[in-house]
């Protein structure tokens, strides 16, 4: 059984790198640039393998829940930052409620493994 630390810093290395495979996959035009296609496989491959590691000691629902929630705060910042992508109110709103759901999850949810 792995401990606390080692699932947490596998699920943050998981999120970063689907966030990195994502943020690639704009870049990719369809598929039709080679190197920010091969980016976006390679990262979403390390993704998946680890939260295969996080699978391990915590709950799919919960992990998935995480990764998938912070994944949309993280994107939509780059969208924000990098790509000049705007967001409403509505849009800032819904993701202060995904953020804290997530904290909810990890704070007061005896699924997550502490």
């Amino acid at each position: 059984m792995s401990s606390p630390l080692v699932t947490y810093a596998s699920l943050g290395v998981a999120i970063a790198c689907e966030v990195m495979g994502t943020t690639l996959l704009q870049q990719t035009q369809q598929f039709t640039r080679l190197l920010p296609t091969l980016g976006t496989l390679v990262c979403y491959g390390a993704a998946f393998y680890f939260l295969t590691i996080v699978l391990k000691t915590m709950p799919v629902g919960i992990a998935y829940a995480i990764w998938s929630g912070l994944g949309i705060v993280l994107i939509s910042a780059i969208g924000l930052v990098l790509f000049r992508q705007t967001l409403d109110t509505a849009a800032l709103i819904g993701l202060g409620f995904i953020i804290t759901g997530v904290i909810i999850v990890n704070v007061f949810s005896n699924s997550v493994s502490h």
